[in-house]
């Protein structure tokens, strides 16, 4: 799916995604992501069924208000003690789908918040 919408330069929107992958500023990107509106990172957790707190530990580094988790092609729920590190520093955590994460991603990066998406590729 291909998506519209503009921030201005040096924001990293969701521009598309598609089966394995996301457009960020129209640019493809293949694989399991940590995407902060300036940053763009490979994510290390491996797939949903291999995901460990210090998957979503490392998100600390990125001081976001809010974390989006993509959970993929459909919405799943992590346990909520995988992303305790998170809630424990007062940060908010959306577990949905993969496509709705780049929806949502680009609304609230618009809204000026810190917003961090962790993607799991669809």
């Amino acid at each position: 799916m291909k998506m519209h919408q503009s921030l201005g330069q040096g924001r990293n929107l969701f521009t598309g995604y598609g089966d394995g992958h996301v457009l960020i500023n129209a640019e493809r990107h293949d694989g399991n992501l940590i995407v902060s509106g300036d940053e763009i990172a490979a994510w290390a957790a491996p797939d949903f069924a291999g995901l460990a707190a210090e998957h979503f530990d490392a998100l600390l580094a990125y001081r976001p208000e809010v974390v989006l988790f993509g959970s993929g092609r459909s919405q799943r729920f992590v346990h909520p003690r995988l992303y305790a590190a998170l809630t424990g520093a007062g940060i908010g955590v959306e577990c949905m789908d993969t496509q709705a994460v780049c929806r949502t991603f680009n609304i609230l990066l618009a809204e000026d918040r810190r917003v961090v998406a962790a993607l799991l590729a669809i």
